[in-house]
Parts: structure tokens; sequence; C-alpha cells
């Protein structure tokens, strides 16, 4: 008898836990679904880039490059894929962003690469909240773990901005060491045959 009783109390303690865990907590709506929040950027942009030489080592040098980003959607818009080129005191850089689109947490990955390792770097992980992304990771910097946080930010139908920023004491301070603006290029008119 004890045994049935504890098979029905737990069988109603399961469903109880089901129906809590599948509706939305009082006052919380359901997740936003943010699988278009990339598309405003799919295109050409010409991109200017600011980037700190030595982060967290106190270093205030920073170099400049120009270049280009092309933005290409993938999956109907739940991924897309980024390439960056640019020229500059810096050098010839070419970088590549695989971002996904999790249905189930409704959050965004972004995988970076560059040409000179070609290898993919730990995702920074998030999502977009009025008109502003923010995307965290942890890595290790010189032998040395920290956080990384990009954002995406000033967002317009021909401009927006990437701001990424490292910090080595959990997040209590941050030092920004890539900042990039980038401006639409206008389509071309067609030519006429």
């Amino acid at each position: 008898m004890i045994a049935g009783v504890l098979r029905t109390t737990g069988a109603y303690l399961l469903a109880c836990s089901l129906v809590v865990i599948t509706q939305p907590a009082q006052g919380r709506s359901a997740p936003r679904d943010g699988q278009h929040d990339f598309d405003f950027e799919i295109g050409t942009w010409k991109s200017h880039v600011r980037r700190l030489l030595r982060p967290l080592t106190g270093s205030t040098t920073w170099i400049e490059i120009d270049g280009t980003t092309v933005v290409r959607k993938v999956w109907n818009s739940r991924a897309n894929l980024v390439e960056l080129e640019t020229d500059g005191a810096g050098g010839h850089f070419e970088g590549l962003s695989l971002r996904l689109y999790n249905p189930q947490s409704h959050q965004w990955s972004l995988n970076f690469s560059n040409s000179s390792d070609g290898t993919l770097s730990q995702p920074t992980v998030g999502e977009f909240k009025d008109g502003r992304g923010e995307f965290f990771d942890q890595e290790t910097l010189n032998g040395r773990a920290i956080l990384v946080r990009f954002v995406i930010s000033e967002i317009t139908a021909n401009s927006c901005r990437f701001e990424q920023a490292f910090s080595d004491d959990g997040g209590k301070t941050w030092e920004v060491n890539w900042i990039a603006t980038d401006t639409r290029v206008k389509d071309e008119p067609e030519k006429a045959h």
C-alpha cells in the first residue's frame, strides 16, 4: 500500500513539475524569437576598425584598419556568415564569423576565425534586447582566464557598431580592445544592356 501511495504521489509531483516547467512564470512572457535579429546586417559594408594592441597589459596603443564586410544569410536567417577583409597599419587581415541561432535557448552563438590560424575561437553567446546585442564567453589570454563581452549597438538601416571588451577581474571592469563601425555600401544601379 505504501509503495502504491508513493508511486501515485511521485506521479502527481512529476505531473506538477512538468506543468511548472512548460508554463512561463507568473508575470513573465515567453522568450522572444530572435532568429531574424541579424537580418539588418545582410549585405556589404565598409568597415573601419580600431584595435588595441596587447589588451590587458596597460597598453594604450591602437591601430586602425579599413576594409569590407560581407554578410550572407544561411538557413533562412537562423544563421549567417560574415567575411571581413581589411588592410592598414596592422597589415592584411581576413576574418570569418559563423553566427548560429539556437531556437531552444533563443540565443545566438558567434563563432570567429581568422585566416592566420584557421580555427574557430570559443563562441560568444547571447541575445538582442531593446536593439542591442550582448554576447559573452570565457577565454584564456596570456595564461589567465578572462571574460569576453561583444556588443552590437547603434543599429540603423545603414550603420552599426561592434565593440569587444575583456575583463580579468570577473566582470567588475572591462577594457575595450576592438571597435568596428560599419557603413552599408549602397547597391550599384543596374547597368542597361
